[in-house]
């Protein structure tokens, strides 16, 4: 193994443990129960407060069409690298498809392979669908149909997850949906190959997501580990359920409040992992700022006013996000709005 994708000791430390994570079931709330919506919203409160993590059932996404995304998935990852290649992400693009990052980072490399796209439904063409034909040839041309159909689900899920956020914070129920309704989103699937050494390397390194809110799709090989309590978790794979974590983001818009969720992805010797992440971002040139009743209760602000566009600037030409990148940026911002004055 070259020694790019070692990481060090202190981030390799095993988890021996499996988190007992939220499950909410929104079959309620999808069919306007306002019992049932009070209990999801308490059981995501909870977890929000505590490590900011649950899984939601009953989501109304089609697990048809889940799969179907799974397939196209494999379909390009199974493709000889040179075909992959020509899609390869390029320095400050969000688009494409990169082998461990390696175009990026000199060391700690995630032992995985990515693609990556923007969704932005209010574009007439919200993915880029010709992207996948023009790049990958006609037998792609689906591919670009079925991520467009998965990424519309995605952002429909996401915000009626907002409007549930945002009634167990306390605010307006339509808040935080109208907030991310003009929003362009990015679309990642990950694939973790089987690795000789997996004690020396991790598939995701331990980070918090720049992003608000993340919805994953993992398959039922597991990998995925959460820090709470002081120690990494095992998240065992839920069959139909979607993983959904608070990012650096939307812990801003709650004044921080609700926990961006500390996590990371581990290897295996024996099986190959796939997953597909959803991440919801606001409209780059939204001011990221938490509801007056937020701050009033609290009593101050506890991040400045800043855009997507400048976290994203931040997390893709500054800082490799990790455990801190809101405190970082937080700084950094501070730093750069005062150069300007």
């Amino acid at each position: 193994m070259s020694r790019r994708f070692v990481w060090p000791k202190q981030d390799l430390v095993g988890a021996h443990q499996e988190l007992t994570a939220p499950v909410v079931d929104l079959e309620g709330f999808l069919r306007s129960d306002e019992e049932a919506t009070k209990q999801a919203s308490d059981i995501i409160k909870a977890a929000c407060l505590q490590h900011g993590f649950f899984q939601v059932i009953n989501h109304g996404v089609d697990l048809n069409l889940i799969g179907l995304a799974h397939d196209h998935t494999d379909n390009f990852f199974k493709l000889p690298t040179c075909d992959k290649l020509k899609v390869r992400r390029l320095p400050g693009s969000i688009w494409g498809y990169s082998s461990g990052h390696a175009d990026r980072y000199l060391s700690k490399l995630p032992w995985k392979e990515t693609l990556s796209f923007g969704y932005n439904e209010n574009c007439p063409n919200p993915i880029g669908i010709d992207f996948f034909k023009s790049t990958l040839g006609k037998d792609f041309e689906k591919t670009g149909l079925v991520y467009l159909k998965y990424c519309e689900a995605m952002k429909g899920l996401s915000l009626s997850i907002m409007e549930l956020l945002a009634i167990s914070l306390g605010v307006d129920r339509g808040h935080y949906r109208k907030f991310f309704e003009d929003g362009c989103s990015i679309m990642r699937c990950n694939f973790y190959p089987p690795c000789q050494d997996p004690g020396l390397t991790l598939g995701t390194g331990p980070h918090r997501d720049p992003t608000s809110l993340t919805i994953l799709h993992q398959d039922q090989v597991g990998g995925l580990q959460v820090f709470s309590d002081n120690i990494w978790q095992m998240v065992r794979p839920l069959q139909s359920a979607l993983v959904i974590n608070i990012g650096d983001t939307f812990m801003a818009l709650s004044n921080g409040t609700y926990k961006s969720c500390l996590h990371r992805a581990v290897v295996n010797k024996y099986e190959d992992r796939r997953s597909m992440a959803f991440f919801l971002c606001p409209r780059e040139d939204k001011v990221v700022r938490p509801p007056q009743d937020l701050v009033f209760n609290q009593g101050k602000r506890l991040y400045p006013d800043f855009t997507w566009s400048d976290m994203l600037h931040f997390t893709q030409k500054f800082y490799r996000a990790d455990d801190s990148t809101l405190q970082n940026f937080t700084k950094w911002i501070i730093s750069a709005k005062s150069a300007n004055l």
